[in-house]
């Protein structure tokens, strides 16, 4: 079983949504397979359904005098950003196929998400990132909990370092948003992956609504020998996701390629 990718570079969010369109549209005919779109966006603020205004941190003029659009989508989730130096994916997937997990006639959008998730999972780890699930919290996460790394097991732990070296408490971070939306079993919206973001533009937002986790990149936490580029973690990611969806990935060079005749493609 086949799943399309198809790498769009950088396009503004307007010209993603148009295009999601049309390739959902097209899968829920059946005229094509299940797709993943992968792309860049210029800077972009955008809403899910459960989004509050109130995480937007600036107002609409600061952003527009920087050009940075905000857009209202149906996808789940809070406020998120997108930019340079980030990955998105967007799955258009039909759910009744055979996918790892299906129990009943489709297979279940929290399921589906958690693949997602886990497919992200081991694109960080191509990267020497160790990348982890936190429950409630959609997406992918740096690892957290007491940090005894900087403690040496060599000496013994004593008044002195129990007060300016002990185990220090490690909050995560988020290295990947997912927010999806699902009709007629046919899956859209997705995934954003920062790479190498400007962490910066996420001061104008409270990402995902949660304020007391804070956001990072492959680039920050990368081990040193596996730099991530944008190039690195397209193929990183589309290879994990024909792994954790058990698919052959079949690339496709433009949009049209895409939607012609099957016997055509080769």
């Amino acid at each position: 079983m086949l799943l399309h990718v198809l790498s769009l570079g950088r396009v503004s969010y307007a010209e993603a949504l148009g295009i999601q369109r049309r390739v959902i549209a097209a899968r829920k005919q059946e005229l094509i397979g299940d797709t993943l779109l992968l792309l860049e966006h210029p800077p972009v603020i955008t809403l899910g359904r459960n989004a509050s205004r109130a995480n937007i941190l600036v107002s609409d003029e600061w952003l527009a005098s920087r050009g940075v659009e905000v857009h209202e989508v149906n996808r789940g989730g809070d406020v998120t950003y997108h930019g340079p130096g980030q990955l998105v994916g967007y799955p258009i997937v039909d759910l009744r196929g055979e996918w790892p997990g299906k129990r009943g006639p489709h297979l279940g959008p929290v399921d589906f998400v958690r693949l997602l998730e886990e497919a992200l999972i081991r694109t960080c780890a191509d990267f020497g990132v160790m990348a982890k699930r936190i429950p409630k919290c959609t997406g992918v996460w740096t690892l957290g909990g007491d940090d005894k790394s900087h403690i040496s097991e060599s000496r013994p732990f004593d008044g002195l370092r129990a007060s300016c070296g002990a185990p220090r408490n490690i909050v995560e971070k988020k290295l990947a948003a997912i927010g999806v939306h699902v009709s007629q079993a046919v899956t859209s919206h997705g995934f954003a992956l920062n790479v190498t973001t400007d962490l910066g533009d996420f001061d104008w937002i409270v990402p995902c609504g949660i304020k007391d986790h804070g956001v990072t990149s492959l680039k920050l936490e990368a081990d040193a020998r596996r730099e991530p580029t944008m190039d690195r973690a397209i193929h990183a990611t589309a290879r994990n996701f024909g792994r954790v969806f058990q698919r052959q990935m079949l690339w496709c060079d433009s949009i049209e390629q895409l939607f012609a005749p099957s016997g055509s493609r080769i």
